[in-house]
């Protein structure tokens, strides 16, 4: 049973060409993380996290993690572990089957990131090419 669903039918979502029920994993340590920064933020029920992909870092794209209250026309829409994830269709094809692991650990802790579509990451985890 996939522990992913798309959520709220009014919000604007395109089809992936290949797309099954699973876009982004979540761990339980990294659902519980962004639930807990999200209520120290003080961010209300309308925020998701807004996972993305931008040009940049030593292997050439860096993932882009943020909290976001609006979803554009081209957004795809999940709920993963009680967390919704918004991820443009853009960075959908960087970021499909990717799981994202939250280690707490004082060196070489936070969020890891799991991609079968990277075929070369830099040492930090955080860039990687495709």
């Amino acid at each position: 049973m996939s522990d992913t669903k798309q959520t709220t039918a009014a919000m604007n979502q395109l089809p992936i060409a290949g797309e099954s029920d699973t876009m982004v994993g979540l761990t339980d340590a990294a659902a519980a993380e962004v639930k807990r920064l999200m209520e120290s933020q003080q961010l209300g029920d309308d925020f998701c996290l807004r996972l993305g992909v931008v040009g940049g870092g030593c292997s050439g794209l860096t993932y882009q993690v943020n909290f976001d209250n609006e979803s554009g026309k081209f957004d795809k829409v999940f709920e993963i572990k009680g967390v919704r994830v918004i991820v443009d269709l853009k960075s959908a094809l960087y970021l499909k089957g990717i799981v994202i692991d939250y280690v707490p650990a004082i060196v070489g802790g936070g969020f890891k990131f799991s991609n079968p579509n990277a075929s070369k990451s830099c040492g930090c985890g955080t860039s990687f090419s495709a």
